[in-house]
């Protein structure tokens, strides 16, 4: 499923500001497009990284979580193309 921003800021407790600088400083992931205007964020990664702040994360420990999510979408994509 994905979230749209209002959603995802809502779940965050972030102004839209705060959410994209977040995004700037590798603190969230980049968005998914989802036409030419409008976009979005796995549940599942505003789940994780939500987690992780509340678990105290550090600020490179979530950006390296956020390197392997990003990875990981190319991952389920490669594989998706493999069936």
């Amino acid at each position: 499923m994905i979230l749209k921003i209002p959603q995802v800021l809502a779940q965050r407790a972030r102004s839209s500001s705060s959410h994209y600088r977040d995004i700037q400083n590798g603190l969230f992931t980049k968005p998914v497009n989802l036409g030419e205007r409008a976009v979005g964020w796995p549940t599942s990664e505003v789940n994780i990284l939500t987690a992780a702040q509340v678990a105290g994360l550090t600020g490179d420990e979530i950006r390296s979580l956020v390197v392997e999510l990003h990875l990981k979408r190319k991952s389920v994509f490669l594989t998706l193309m493999e069936v």
